[in-house]
């Protein structure tokens, strides 16, 4: 039989710099959790309930409610037209002439071309009730 042995070290322990002699920072307070449904972004899903809700709809038929009015509006702002939605504002497109701008950290002008944005204008009524 045979036994094998380790041998330990004989290092002396590390010393203690000042570094690590300072006490610990104090732990910063832990943030606020977020509870669901305070947010000040509405979500699709959010949305879908919100028009099962109102309209007593099931949230199968307002989610493909909300989905067909949403693809209906993308499709006629990529064809350029512009999508009023009553109460709320329109959106269009727009066009952007070509431009100079100077590249960040190098301070190099490059040149920014021509395109297309989506403008939005809010409706008067909603403006006024801000």
């Amino acid at each position: 039989m045979l036994l094998t042995m380790t041998k330990k070290s004989t290092k002396a322990p590390a010393k203690k710099t000042a570094a690590a002699a300072a006490p610990a920072p104090a732990p910063k307070a832990a943030p606020a959790k977020k509870v669901p449904g305070e947010s000040n972004k509405v979500a699709k899903t959010q949305l879908v309930e919100l028009v099962a809700d109102k309209t007593g709809l099931t949230k199968k038929q307002s989610e493909e409610a909300v989905s067909a009015m949403l693809d209906v509006v993308v499709d006629a702002i990529k064809s350029g037209k512009s999508v009023g939605l009553p109460g709320l504002g329109t959106m269009s497109v727009k066009e952007t002439a070509a431009r100079t701008g100077v590249k960040p950290g190098t301070s190099e002008k490059i040149q920014i071309p021509a395109g297309k944005k989506v403008a939005f204008k809010v409706a008067s009524t909603l403006k006024g009730n801000l």
